[in-house]
């Protein structure tokens, strides 16, 4: 079984000494309820819980996964039950819940890191929780008080069980061509038709219910994304005293066979006239499910990490205790026939990547989290505004950038591994292909990126990163250390500013240069984002003493000497254009394929 041990001091590092949270908290009267011996008593009882219940159902999980039994019944793997009741009973899911409705009110900055020790220790399981809570946010922002009334608190507690179901077999991305129908009727209701696959957590033994979130069209709706309405379709009634009545004529029609995840039940899901009610106003169905998608996104992002942190912890360990070949500067275990591998400076190169990605994920997720409480809790509307552009500039990198380089920390671990890496008793092929799944799901990368470049960047001229850049600028004008991290930051805001330039000159006269050249674009941007997360991270560290300490500073230089350079790269590539990949006609594609 893998090793896990939560990396308490580096979150508290992150909260009390790169984020200062009690003085952010304090100066907001919406968050100055928040206190940190609360919350570091949150931290480590769900650093227990993770550790203790859920890292060892990891494998388990995995071997056994989700099992279709026909007839619509979906069971999880065993352990699942029982450890979903722990969590649901504990509160977890609540935690950053609404209080009015039975959610215990915690700020993002908080459950974020509770929920990268669940994504660290069973992603799989971590979905179904995951969806709830997303679910959740939905409803809370465009239900109407009756349906919030009757739905939130069971979805809160645990109860109830939440899914979004948006997919079809011929519309992914593109939800405009959905075909799914809501037929209304006289008491109010609708008639829901169609068939949704992906649907994580369609259907499950872990609640008593579940509430799927559904789009569909109504009679005579506009064509395309315009059209669209946003439908709670319950798997069971629900009677007027809350208790459950009927079953919904919606079922499973299978589940997937996956690569990884496998103990998350995704499903095919099957709407034959069921009823179901609208949420929020017709045809403005996709603005209010992207509340849940845009939340699912950024927590995309922490299951990036999860798979980061884990891969790196074991590889680490491994690489301490495997013993091969002699180290280049001399024997370093004389009473060993070999050194350690951890003496080799390749093998460092690996755990060095992975480390500086874990680290600069978390400090990044966290001030993305930072501007999400901004954005929803600030009294000032202006400070509200501000960060509410900072998220929506940021999410797709939180998304896409996270999970990139986190599949990329996860390959680098396993290899580390040797042979061994490719052993599933190892349990390395396991993260491997559980996070794989993060770089395509709610919303593949490559949409992220053609979110950033063409929505966030292109519409707008650049408004929303000239803001973020001059928070950079400023930041680091006002740096008190002295590191190399100071200038390497100043550079990489420099270089993103003369290619977004490039880019908005030369779309003007390329129709593919935004689809050509948005990944790199995203990922040159993915790059500075964590030079300015080292950059933070320098600052809250450079006058404190002890070796914690004085590793941030190290880890900083490795980044900006080993890491950060990769931005001229991408960089170069974005200024090269999408002509050469254009260039082929389409014959070339069709050779060798019948």
């Amino acid at each position: 079984m893998a090793i896990y041990n939560p990396p308490l001091d580096e979150m508290r590092f992150m909260l009390n000494d790169v984020f200062d949270v009690e003085k952010f908290w304090q100066a907001n009267e919406n968050l100055a309820h928040v206190d940190m011996d609360t919350v570091n008593m949150v931290l480590e009882e769900m650093a227990k819980l993770s550790k203790n219940v859920l890292l060892p159902l990891n494998c388990s999980g995995d071997e056994e996964g989700a099992t279709y039994h026909g007839d619509g019944v979906v069971t999880t793997p065993a352990g699942f039950k029982d450890a979903f009741k722990q969590y649901a009973e504990a509160g977890w899911i609540g935690l950053g819940g609404d209080p009015e409705y039975g959610g215990q009110g915690f700020p993002k900055m908080v459950t974020m890191l509770t929920e990268e020790m669940v994504f660290t220790t069973n992603q799989a399981f971590a979905l179904y929780p995951n969806l709830t809570v997303g679910a959740t946010l939905c409803l809370l922002a465009s239900a109407s008080e009756e349906q919030k009334q009757t739905y939130l608190e069971k979805m809160y507690s645990g109860e109830w069980a939440g899914t979004m179901c948006l997919t079809e077999p011929h519309a992914g991305t593109d939800l405009g061509i959905i075909k799914t129908k809501a037929e209304p009727q006289d008491d109010g209701s609708y008639l829901i038709s169609g068939t949704k696959i992906f649907i994580t957590g369609g259907e499950h033994d872990l609640a008593d219910n579940i509430v799927h979130l559904v789009l569909a069209k109504t009679p005579n709706a506009p064509a395309g994304s315009k059209g669209i309405s946003l439908f709670l379709v319950p798997k069971f009634m629900v009677n007027e005293d809350g208790s459950l009545g009927e079953r919904n004529t919606l079922a499973a029609g299978s589940i997937e066979h996956k690569m990884g995840i496998k103990g998350s039940a995704t499903c095919v899901m099957n709407f034959d006239n069921a009823k179901g009610w609208m949420v929020g106003e017709e045809n403005t169905g996709l603005a209010s499910m992207f509340v849940m998608m845009n939340y699912e996104r950024v927590t995309m992002g922490l299951q990036g990490l999860g798979g980061t942190e884990l891969a790196y912890q074991n590889a680490a360990a491994y690489a301490l205790d495997r013993t091969q070949g002699r180290s280049d500067l001399g024997v370093q275990n004389p009473d060993k026939a070999a050194d350690s591998i951890i003496h080799h400076a390749d093998v460092r190169r690996m755990l060095l990547n992975a480390r500086a990605n874990a680290e600069a994920s978390r400090c990044f997720a966290m001030y993305v989290a930072k501007q999400l409480d901004e954005s929803k809790f600030s009294i000032d509307e202006d400070n509200a505004k501000a960060a509410a552009a900072h998220v929506a500039l940021l999410t797709p990198i939180a998304k896409a950038f996270l999970t990139d380089k986190a599949f990329e920390a996860a390959v680098d671990s396993q290899q580390v591994f040797g042979g061994h890496g490719y052993i599933r008793e190892w349990g390395m092929e396991q993260i491997v292909r559980d996070t794989r799944i993060s770089q395509i799901y709610e919303g593949a990368n490559g949409i992220q990126a053609l979110d950033l470049l063409g929505r966030k960047i292109a519409r707008n001229q650049g408004k929303y990163l000239e803001s973020f850049l001059a928070e950079i600028r400023e930041f680091v004008a006002n740096m008190k250390a002295d590191h190399e991290i100071k200038q390497a930051t100043l550079d990489a805001a420099s270089v993103i500013e003369e290619l977004t330039t490039t880019v908005l000159t030369n779309i003007s006269t390329r129709k593919t240069e935004i689809n050509g050249c948005a990944v790199d674009y995203l990922h040159a941007m993915g790059y500075l984002c964590y030079a300015f997360m080292f950059a933070m991270m320098v600052e809250a560290a450079h006058d404190k003493e002890g070796e914690f300490y004085a590793n941030k500073l190290k880890l900083a230089t490795y980044f900006v000497g080993r890491i950060l350079p990769r931005i001229k790269a991408h960089a170069d590539m974005v200024r090269t254009g999408s002509e050469p990949m254009m260039d082929f006609d389409i014959s070339y594609f069709e050779q060798n394929i019948s």
